[in-house]
């Protein structure tokens, strides 16, 4: 599939049952073009997406179980299983895994992941495996919150506690991303540690009261030349899309000891002679809002969530990182009355 051969009245059509609530009503792919015209549009920008997780995960160290199976559940066109594998070496991966309610979304994503991987064993995950008790090394989930009934929030949670590692990536929405941040408390009370995108492993404090209208959100970057394709051009145009907006909502999650990613790191001895107390690892919440002579930030810590200032006077070579941002942003520093008074 490429630009000229799409169908534009396809794309129109799913862009309707995506805004409506009759993408609940069971699958809204009718043909494989539908799955073809999906993938190279709204699937790659979801893959766009993904490329900013993964490239997080590489910043922290972060890599899953070697020789893991993959299963990419709720897979529609199957681009995050794919760019997870594609990420982490084929080669070390045991094999991929697709499942979907809809049969012609598992043709799909099982045809182009052989394709994708001719070395690679790719398949359906059946009836017996998705029953079983057997260790899924990774579980991957996109964009499936907001189309789970009761049955399917079930079955997810089956499959959640036979995971070595989850990885899930939703919209960046309020709603959405709220409600992937209960998810992490359920499965962190089951378990699991959290990765990513917390710089901490104690309760989320998004969630806690009085944060009501907060929520957890990131912006990945599209490709530089995106405004010079005409395709990409008239796409945004007809579905109404920002193509420079990419905002998402992630979770990482493993049964493995992490407990190294979140450890204070202590500078040393001040210019003073005197002790300098260990900097915490924060993560930026959303995106920085630059003012003359400062930004504020929305930092989240193990203490909690708070709106933080940065003087530029006080350091302006993180002022200037922060507007160049996008994506998770990890730092350390240290604050104190809402201030940010050093930094690492």
């Amino acid at each position: 599939m490429n630009w000229e051969h799409l169908d534009w009245e396809i794309l129109d059509r799913l862009r309707q049952t995506f805004l409506s609530d009759a993408k609940t009503a069971g699958p809204y792919w009718h043909t494989i073009t539908d799955l073809e015209c999906y993938n190279l549009t709204y699937g790659e920008r979801i893959g766009w997406k993904w490329d900013a997780v993964l490239a997080e995960l590489k910043q922290r160290g972060w890599a899953p179980p070697a020789g893991a199976t993959v299963l990419d559940w709720g897979c529609g066109s199957g681009i995050a299983g794919r760019r997870v594998v594609e990420f982490f070496d084929p080669a070390s991966i045991a094999r991929l895994l697709v499942h979907d309610h809809s049969e012609l979304a598992m043709d799909f994503s099982e045809h182009h992941g052989r394709r994708r991987f001719s070395g690679l064993t790719v398949g359906r995950a059946d009836s017996c495996f998705l029953e079983s008790d057997d260790s899924i090394g990774v579980l991957v989930l996109s964009h499936v919150l907001n189309e789970l009934d009761e049955a399917a929030r079930a079955e997810l949670s089956a499959l959640c506690a036979r995971a070595q590692t989850i990885l899930w990536v939703e919209p960046g929405t309020h709603e959405v991303s709220r409600a992937l941040g209960g998810w992490r408390e359920k499965l962190r009370a089951a378990g699991l540690q959290a990765v990513a995108p917390c710089p901490h492993n104690t309760a989320c404090g998004v969630l806690a009261a009085g944060n009501e209208r907060h929520w957890c959100h990131f912006f990945a970057s599209p490709p530089a030349s995106l405004h010079a394709d005409s395709g990409w051009v008239k796409f945004g145009q007809r579905a109404g899309i920002d193509l420079r907006s990419l905002p998402y909502s992630f979770l990482v999650l493993d049964r493995r000891p992490v407990a190294a990613l979140y450890e204070c790191r202590d500078d040393g001895t001040g210019p003073d002679g005197g002790h300098r107390p260990p900097l915490q690892l924060s993560c930026v919440l959303g995106e920085p809002r630059h003012y003359k002579g400062y930004a504020k930030i929305f930092n989240c810590d193990a203490d909690g969530v708070a709106e933080l200032m940065l003087q530029k006077r006080e350091a302006p070579e993180l002022f200037k990182a922060l507007k160049r941002g996008a994506g998770p942003d990890l730092r350390r520093w240290k604050h104190t009355a809402g201030r940010i008074t050093q930094v690492g």
